[in-house]
Order: structure tokens, then C-alpha cells, then sequence
């Protein structure tokens, strides 16, 4: 999914909770959001809703690329971080944001690495026909 498209599925999601979506950026493993929602829109409701629409259309989009990233069966894992920007200016938080790096991938973040480790670390199972 384009920077683009992500961004305007996260902003739609945030305008039907009248919630306006400021910032947003993506990574491999995580994104960062600024949005401004209203204090009677439930943060959590928000949250569930953004991780259910994304994960819905990248399942659509590229079903067989999303695979390796999946946890169980889950696109998003269970959890989120969120901060209220209290007394700072949004287009201070707006910037950090948007200049957020992404780190270079270790042995334990890179999804590929981690399962050929996972993998080493196994006994040998059964070989043959109906095995992997």
C-alpha cells in the first residue's frame, strides 16, 4: 500500500469518529499517527477501528506479501502507544513525526531473520512425503 492510499484509509477512518487525522507516517513494523479526535470519541474504539480497516485492505491488496508479517493470524498485534501532545505545538509534534527514521532491522526485528533463527534452533522433525 502507497504512503498515500494508507494515509487516506487512516484519514477516512479518523473523519467517521470526527476525528482529524494530522500526521502520519509508516514503517515496516509500526506507524505514527497525530491525529486530533474529540473527547467523546473512546481512544481504544479509534485505535481497533484504524488497525481493523488497514489490516482488512492490505489483506485485499497484497494477500500473499503480508503473509510473513502476520502474527498468527493477526496483521496488528493487540497492542498501541499513545501519548497526548498536552501544552506542545502540533506542528512541533507534526515534525517529529515526520522525521521519525527507521532503525536498521536486527536479528529479532527482521521477520525473515527471526524464523530462519527460530528455525536453527528446532530439532529435526520427520522427512518424506507430507512433511515440511
Amino acid at each position: 500500500m502507497s504512503p498515500t492510499r494508507c494515509g487516506q484509509i487512516m484519514a477516512e477512518v479518523c473523519d467517521k469518529f470526527g476525528a482529524t487525522l494530522t500526521e502520519f507516517t509508516g514503517e515496516t513494523d509500526h506507524v505514527h499517527l497525530l491525529i486530533h479526535y474529540p473527547p467523546t470519541v473512546q481512544l481504544s474504539t479509534l485505535v481497533n477501528s484504524l488497525k481493523g480497516v488497514s489490516a482488512r485492505y492490505l489483506r485485499q491488496e497484497f494477500p500473499d506479501h503480508i503473509q510473513k508479517y502476520l502474527w498468527g493470524n493477526h496483521f496488528w498485534s493487540p497492542s498501541y502507544f499513545a501519548a497526548s501532545a498536552g501544552g506542545a505545538p502540533l506542528a512541533i509534534v507534526a515534525e517529529y513525526i515526520t522525521n521519525q527514521k527507521r532503525p536498521e532491522p536486527t536479528q529479532e526485528s527482521d521477520p525473515a531473520t527471526r524464523d530462519r533463527a527460530i528455525q536453527n534452533q528446532l530439532p529435526p522433525g520427520p522427512q518424506g512425503p507430507g512433511f515440511l
